[in-house]
C-alpha cells in the first residue's frame, strides 16, 4: 500500500474538512467508502487496517472491525454489483475530490469536464437499459433526427461566448507567476528562465490559442523535437474541448466571431528544431527549452525572422543548461555587446533578485526568473520541495529547480557534444514506433541498467538502445526509464516487462548493492529468453574504461536520442573527474557524498556502449562479464 494511496484514504477520513458550501452538505459514510475501496481492488482486511490507521469510527465513535466490513460486503452484495455502478462510483469520488479543491488548476478543469461528459454518457446507458429504452438514448443524433434540419457547426471556430468562457476558465486556474506572464504578453520579446514542471508549456499553449482567437495572428511553436512541439498541440486541443470546440489540422487554422469573417484564419504551426522546415512562415513564435537545442544560433536567425514585423511577439522559455550553451550570451546580453563599441555596450543584471518580479532590460527584452520556491510562494502546490531536495544532488537540484546554470568545464562530458546527439526521432527514425506493441519490430536491441542504491535511495535507470547497424554506426537510445523507490524484485520485474517488447540480446547490469539481486533474478534461465545478461562490477579501471568509450562515441557523433530527452544530457554532464579518498587515483563521480547514483541514465547508457569493443571496429561481442 503506497503513501499516496493512504493519503487518498486519509483525505476521506472523519476529520476531513471541505470548503463551503460542500462542508455543510457532505458527511463521511464509512460503509459507502469501504464499498468504494473494495470496488477499487482493496481486500476486506486491508480496508479494516486502513480505517484503523486513520481513526475511522462508526456513529457511536467506536472502531470498525473487519467482521463488520465483511458483513457489509455480504449483505449489500458488493461482488454482484454491475460494472456500470462501480464505474459511476469511481467517477463520482474523483469528481467530488476535484470540486472540493479551493484553487483548481486548468488540468483539474479539463479533467472535471471529461468526468462530467462520462457521467452524461453513463446516464444515457441507464436510460437505454430501462424498459422502453431505444437507440436514441445512446446517440443524441439518432434521438434528434426528426427534430428538423440543424446547421452544422463551423470547424475550428469559436463563438464570442465560447472565447470569453475559455478565457475565464483558464485564468481562474492560473498561478500568480502565470498571471504575470499573461500581463506581459504584449512585450515584443520575453525570455523566461524557469524551474522544471511549473506549467510553462501548458500556459503558453493557452496564451497562443487566445491570441489566435482574439487577434487572428499566426502562432508558431518551436521545440527540441516534433514530439515536444506537439505537446503544445495536445494542450490546445484539450482547452478547446472545455467549451465544446473540436480542433483538427496541422497546421491548425482557427477562426472566431471576434474577427471579421472575410479575414483568413490564424494558423498554428508545430515545429521541431529543423530550421529548414521552419522557413517561410511568420507569426508570434514560442521557443520551448531553447537552452537545450543544438545549433541555436542558426535556428534563432530563422525564428527571429518569423517575427520581423512589429506586430509579432517572441517568447523564449526554458530551464537553464550550461554557461557554454550558445543561448547563454543572449540571456546575459553579451551577444548584443560583441559588435558594439565600448561606449554603446549595456549591462544587464540577470540575478534572481533583479528578475524575480520580471524586468525589461536596456536591450528591450523582458526577462523573468521563476524557480521552484518562487512558484511555491505564488500558489503552485504541486511539489514536495523537501522530497525533491532529498531525491536530487544539490548541484542537480539547483540546475533543474532553482534556475542555476551549470559550469561543465569540470565535467567528463561536454554539454555541446551531448546536445549535438539530439535528433527528432519521430521524423528521422522510420523503423521505430514507440506506440506499437513491438516498437522496433524483431530487430536487435541492447539494454543497460543502473540499479537503485539501497544506502542513499538514489534513482535507478533503464536504457534501451538500438546498436549500430554497421561498423562505426550510431547507437540510438529508443527508451529510457528513471525509477525510484522499488526493491530488487520490483526492479527486475519492470525490466522484464520493458524488454519483453523487444528482441533484446544483451543487458548490462551493475551487480553491486541492490543490483546483485536484480542481476541474479534476470540471469536465471528463462527470465529474459535469448538475452545475455552481463554482470558488471565497478572498479577504478572499469569506470575509466566506460568513460573513455562513451567519450569517444559521443565526440564522434555515434550516439543519438530524441532531443526531448534532457535528462540524458543532464546525467552525462553531472559526471565529473575527481580524486579517490586516498588522493592517489583519479575516478569519476556524480552525486551526493561521492556516490554516482543520480547519473543513473548515463551509467546505464555506458553499460550498453561497453558491449562494443573500445575501437568500435571488431565485431560486437554478445556476452560480457567484468569483475574487479
Amino acid at each position: 500500500m503506497t503513501a499516496k494511496t493512504r493519503g487518498m484514504v486519509a483525505g476521506m477520513s472523519t476529520n476531513a474538512t471541505l470548503p463551503d458550501p460542500l462542508a455543510s452538505a457532505w458527511k463521511f459514510d464509512p460503509r459507502r467508502h469501504a464499498r468504494s475501496l473494495y470496488w477499487r481492488g482493496w481486500g476486506v482486511t486491508q480496508i479494516a487496517d486502513e480505517f484503523a490507521l486513520h481513526g475511522v469510527t462508526n456513529d457511536q465513535g467506536k472502531p470498525i472491525p473487519r467482521p463488520t466490513i465483511e458483513s457489509w460486503r455480504q449483505r449489500d452484495k458488493w461482488d454482484e454489483a454491475p460494472s456500470i455502478k462501480k464505474i459511476e462510483d469511481g467517477i463520482e469520488i474523483r469528481l467530488l475530490t476535484l470540486i472540493a479543491k479551493e484553487k483548481k488548476t486548468s488540468a483539474d478543469l479539463v479533467e472535471m469536464d471529461a468526468l462530467n461528459r462520462s457521467i452524461e454518457s453513463l446516464a444515457r446507458v441507464r436510460r437505454f437499459e430501462q424498459p422502453g429504452g431505444h437507440s436514441g438514448d445512446l446517440n443524441e443524433k439518432v434521438g434528434n433526427r426528426n427534430a428538423g434540419p440543424r446547421k452544422a457547426p463551423k470547424k475550428n471556430h469559436f463563438t464570442e461566448e465560447q472565447a470569453e468562457e475559455l478565457k475565464r476558465i483558464f485564468l481562474d486556474g492560473c498561478f500568480d507567476y502565470q498571471l504575470r506572464w499573461w500581463k506581459e504578453k504584449d512585450q515584443r520579446t520575453r525570455m523566461i528562465l524557469k524551474s522544471r514542471q511549473i506549467g510553462a508549456t501548458y500556459f503558453f499553449a493557452f496564451e497562443a490559442l487566445m491570441d489566435a482567437i482574439e487577434t487572428g495572428r499566426n502562432q508558431i511553436f518551436l521545440s527540441a523535437s516534433k514530439a515536444q512541439a506537439h505537446q503544445f498541440r495536445s494542450y490546445i486541443v484539450s482547452f478547446a474541448k472545455l467549451v465544446g470546440v473540436s480542433l483538427a489540422g496541422d497546421p491548425m487554422v482557427i477562426t472566431s466571431d471576434l474577427r471579421p469573417p472575410e479575414e483568413a484564419g490564424a494558423e498554428l504551426h508545430f515545429l521541431g528544431t529543423n530550421f529548414r522546415t521552419a522557413q517561410g512562415r511568420s507569426g508570434n513564435f514560442y521557443f520551448d527549452e531553447f537552452f537545450w537545442v543544438h545549433s541555436f544560433e542558426e535556428l534563432n536567425k530563422v525564428a527571429s525572422g518569423m517575427a520581423t514585423h512589429k506586430k509579432w511577439r517572441k517568447t523564449y522559455f526554458s530551464t537553464p543548461s550550461t554557461i557554454a550553451h550558445p543561448a547563454y550570451p543572449y540571456w546575459t546580453g553579451e551577444r548584443r555587446n560583441k559588435r558594439r563599441k565600448k561606449a554603446d555596450r549595456i549591462e544587464i543584471d540577470v540575478s534572481h533578485a533583479a528578475l524575480a518580479a520580471g524586468n525589461v532590460g536596456p536591450d528591450r527584452v523582458w526577462r523573468h526568473i521563476v524557480n521552484i520556491r518562487d512558484a511555491d510562494l505564488a500558489g503552485c502546490d504541486l511539489f514536495d520541495i523537501e522530497e525533491l531536495e532529498d531525491e536530487y544532488a544539490a548541484d542537480e537540484f539547483a540546475n533543474l529547480y532553482m534556475c542555476e546554470f551549470v559550469d561543465d568545464s569540470l565535467s567528463a562530458f561536454k554539454f555541446n557534444d551531448l546536445i549535438a546527439c539530439g535528433c527528432d526521432s519521430l521524423v528521422e527514425w522510420e523503423d521505430f514506433n514507440p506506440e506499437a506493441a513491438r516498437p522496433y519490430g524483431n530487430r536487435v536491441v541492447w539494454a543497460g541498467y543502473d540499479p537503485q542504491s539501497s544506502e542513499n535511495g538514489d534513482n535507478a535507470g533503464l536504457v534501451i538502445a538500438a546498436p549500430p547497424l554497421s561498423e562505426g554506426g550510431t547507437f540510438r537510445i529508443l527508451e529510457r526509464h528513471p525509477l525510484r523507490g522499488q526493491d530488487f524484485e520490483e526492479q527486475a520485474a519492470f525490466i522484464q516487462a520493458m524488454l519483453g517488447r523487444y528482441n533484446c540480446t544483451y543487458l548490462g547490469v551493475d551487480a553491486t548493492g541492490v543490483g546483485a539481486g536484480v542481476y541474479q533474478l534476470l540471469a536465471k534461465s528463462g527470465a529474459l529468453p535469448g538475452c545475455s545478461v552481463a554482470k558488471i562490477e565497478y572498479s577504478l579501471e572499469v569506470k575509466a574504461g566506460m568513460i573513455m568509450k562513451a567519450q569517444n562515441v559521443i565526440r564522434r557523433g555515434r550516439l543519438a536520442f530524441d532531443s526531448s530527452y534532457l535528462d540524458i544530457v543532464s546525467a552525462f554532464v553531472s559526471i565529473k573527474k575527481t580524486l579517490t579518498t586516498s588522493g592517489r587515483n583519479v575516478t569519476f563521480k556524480a552525486g551526493r557524498g561521492g556516490d554516482d547514483g543520480h547519473a543513473d541514465l548515463a551509467w546505464a547508457t555506458m553499460h550498453i556502449l561497453m558491449n562494443e569493443p573500445l575501437d568500435g571496429k571488431e565485431k560486437p561481442k554478445g556476452t560480457m562479464e567484468i569483475i574487479e
